[in-house]
């Protein structure tokens, strides 16, 4: 058994400590917001945060986040009001949606880190993030919106 945080929550785990973080969090906690997409940390979609950095979950095992803060997308707002979710809605950036959580919380660090990020600020930050869709210039947009709008919350 391992003791994980996600999202100020303290759970029991039972998987191997060399299981990817993803699978815990989808299969035994039951958080699916956090999706798998490729594997092996290329395409971002799985991304969260572990003490408040990204991090792709797909290729972090669990024995890692040990004594660390998990957060998923659900913990980012569980009522869906943080600056970036509202921005995301009113700029119509997810079309399929697979990528959104990985995006959204990609952009949840820049915006800690980078408060009124430039285009070339959010393109560098955001380029590790595959949109199947090609939603990068409302992503983009909604970035924007969202700082201007407090987006670090």
């Amino acid at each position: 058994m391992a003791k994980i945080s996600v999202n100020r929550k303290q759970y029991d785990v039972s998987a191997d400590p060399s299981t990817p973080l993803l699978w815990v969090l989808r299969d035994e906690i039951g958080l699916t917001g956090t999706k798998f997409g490729c594997g092996i940390a290329q395409c971002g979609s799985c991304t969260v945060h572990v003490d408040g950095e990204a991090r792709r979950s797909c290729i972090t095992p669990l024995s890692s986040v040990a004594g660390k803060e998990v957060t998923t997308i659900e913990g980012l707002s569980p009522d869906g009001s943080h600056p970036l979710q509202k921005a995301w809605i009113d700029a119509d950036a997810p079309q399929c949606g697979y990528c959104q959580s990985g995006q959204i919380m990609t952009a949840a660090v820049l915006l800690k880190t980078t408060p009124k990020p430039t285009d070339a600020d959010i393109d560098r930050a955001m380029a590790g993030i595959i949109c199947r869709c090609g939603t990068y210039n409302r992503i983009r947009d909604a970035i924007k919106k969202a700082a201007i709008n407090g987006g670090a919350k």
